[in-house]
């Protein structure tokens, strides 16, 4: 069964899941599967157990933090994170090492999360096929021989396999939706400016929309809950109130509503 931040929270939440015996089986997946899949850039060993013992030292000090706390997140390698270099999937950014933490980093880190490495992309966030020429491509999980979609394969492949619990990627206009499709994993677009984009390597910043790739939709909506809000020097981020996403998702739909745009798109689909 695939691991669900879902799932495992009430679990880390009791002690009976330690976040160090999980992030060390994660981490053993992702050695295994990335040269074949290709979802990583970097993998964060070192980094990420002492994270994970961290998280589990809290617990046992009763200092729980939420769902995502002792949970195995990858990254995009756009987003920064202090220490780590962030390619953006070019080799010109080979050696660029940020010095500080993206604002999504910070509250990942601020909710426990632990963050196991950095994500193949399609370089520069600025394709769909994530074909990368100097990372090479990322494989699609379901046929290796088919690419994952991107610009956010990597994430979207990663989540798929097993490699992570779930991943951060941005979305300008479709990479987080389009690799979600190709890998069949749940992929979130939300409202611009509902995430801030601090220290995310810029494609769009009209556009770009920082988003989330996940097993289950209510993975997405806790990842969303503690990711969206106000940032203060944002200007992209409004004041407005965060609603509880967890609980909007119990809403029964009363009468559910189909759209389809018959004059777009059709002619060329696969029925």
């Amino acid at each position: 069964m695939k691991k669900t931040i879902r799932t495992l929270a009430p679990e880390i939440m009791r002690g009976r899941i330690s976040p160090v015996t999980l992030t060390e089986e994660v981490l053993q997946r992702a050695e295994r599967l990335n040269p074949t899949i290709n979802s990583f850039i970097t993998i964060l060993r070192d980094r990420a157990l002492r994270e994970a013992e961290a998280a589990e030292g809290a617990i046992r000090e009763g200092k729980y933090s939420g769902p995502l706390h002792g949970i195995p997140i990858a990254m995009k390698d756009i987003f920064y994170i202090k220490g780590v270099r962030c390619t953006a999937g070019s080799k010109i950014l080979a050696t660029n090492v940020a010095n500080y933490d993206s604002l999504v980093v910070k509250r990942l880190i601020g909710a426990g999360a632990v963050l196991i490495g950095t994500t193949n992309l399609h370089e520069f966030a600025s394709g769909v096929t994530n074909v990368n020429p100097f990372y090479g491509p990322v494989r699609n999980p379901w046929d290796t021989d088919r690419v994952s979609g991107g610009s956010s394969g990597g994430s979207a492949a990663a989540v798929a396999a097993g490699m992570t619990v779930a991943a951060l990627g941005t979305d300008t206009s479709g990479s987080v939706r389009i690799p979600s499709s190709l890998c069949g994993v749940v992929g979130l677009k939300p409202t611009y400016g509902r995430i801030s984009r601090v220290g995310v390597i810029p494609l769009s910043t009209s556009f770009d929309t920082v988003g989330t790739l996940t097993s289950c939709a209510w993975d997405a909506a806790a990842l969303l809950q503690e990711l969206a809000g106000y940032e203060n020097g944002d200007i992209t981020t409004e004041e407005v109130g965060v609603p509880n996403y967890l609980s909007d998702l119990e809403v029964p739909l009363e009468t559910p509503r189909l759209g389809v745009l018959r004059p777009y798109f059709l002619d060329d689909i696969d029925p």
